[in-house]
């Protein structure tokens, strides 16, 4: 797909380029990421960079929200293969290299942008009132992939929030030893669907924690909220609504104050909408995993708008190219915002 165009818009709008990437794994050569994968070589790490640049260039964004980042180091590297200049790349607690194998034990989310940054925060702990109780494993208090939380200036001055997660897989949890060992029989199907139960309850946790973030964010203010990244579930899913809240806003206008949107679903009317519009292909099925979500200040028809989702663009070719570690396993998911120069509801 080409690269974003900005030509053609009014003088007193900007566009602003949004997208998110799981990049799968992307380490330093070396590194000891899996017990049960091997390292990348560098002639593995080379090409996985080298591939990952092309798709950052293509890409274009001003902000790009990444995950499955073990390595700092191995996206910066990605980030000067693409030959773009961005002024921040930054992915909290994967400030490492290749001498310190093992250094972090879950890969991280990452924001790559040219706008200027206020602030930085990776969300660990759930927010109040939000732990659960996990079968066999006790109460869950953090994320097991800290959501990074931004706030930027787009380019005429107006703030921007930018959420970037990584939510829990629906791959089964099973108990596992000290040493990283399974303990449980994953041949026993009963076992399995509780170890499938853990992982559900954990995502969902996930999702009410990372709504309670949602909300604190637009509560106090007007300012837009951009929410992206690997959601491990479907766009109208149980655990992405809880984030979102969108359906609320049926029953509820005042919801809309809350409330995010699927970028997909409210792009203008003149985009092109194919049946092309997912992100990962599981035993042959495509889902949409990898989601962009709004604030009503990017819809068209808000009192608080202060522009509106233009187009969204799934770049997913290489899904059907085969099994690579060089290449994601993930589409990557792209929106382009119109944003009027004179702020919020004029």
């Amino acid at each position: 797909m080409p690269a974003a165009s900005h030509n053609h818009t009014p003088s007193n709008v900007t566009t602003m380029v949004a997208a998110t990437a799981n990049v799968l794994n992307l380490a330093n050569p070396g590194r000891r990421f899996y017990a049960n994968q091997d390292v990348y070589s560098q002639r593995d790490f080379e090409r996985k960079i080298d591939w990952l640049g092309g798709r950052i260039a293509a890409l274009n964004a001003d902000i790009l929200a990444v995950q499955e980042v073990w390595d700092d180091a191995a996206l910066k590297a990605a980030v000067h293969h693409s030959g773009l200049r961005y002024g921040s790349v930054v992915v909290p607690g994967a400030e490492n290299d290749a001498t310190h194998h093992g250094a972090v034990n879950t890969p991280r989310v990452g924001i790559i942008t040219r706008l200027e940054v206020h602030s930085m925060q990776s969300i660990v702990q759930f927010p109040d009132q939000m732990s659960v109780q996990v079968p066999e494993l006790g109460e869950y208090t953090k994320f097991e992939r800290p959501p990074l939380l931004a706030t930027l200036s787009m380019k005429h001055g107006q703030r921007v929030h930018v959420l970037t997660a990584h939510l829990k897989s629906k791959r089964p949890k099973f108990l596992q030893d000290a040493q990283g060992q399974v303990t449980e029989d994953r041949d026993d199907e009963k076992i399995t669907a509780r170890a499938t139960l853990r992982s559900l309850i954990i995502r969902g946790a996930e999702a009410a924690a990372m709504r309670a973030i949602v909300v604190d964010v637009l509560k106090r203010t007007h300012e837009p909220l951009i929410v992206m990244g690997d959601f491990n579930d479907g766009p109208h899913s149980v655990t992405t609504q809880m984030i979102a809240a969108t359906n609320e806003v049926a029953f509820d206008k005042g919801a809309r104050d809350t409330a995010l949107f699927n970028a997909y679903e409210v792009q203008g009317e003149m985009a092109l909408k194919k049946d092309v519009a997912y992100s990962h292909i599981h035993q042959g099925f495509p889902e949409v995993l990898d989601q962009i979500l709004v604030s009503e200040e990017f819809l068209p028809n808000s009192r608080f708008s202060i522009g509106d989702v233009r187009r969204v663009d799934y770049f997913n070719d290489h899904l059907q190219e085969g099994k690579d570690r060089s290449r994601s396993d993930h589409g990557f998911v792209r929106a382009v915002i119109r944003v009027r120069m004179g702020g919020e509801g004029d």
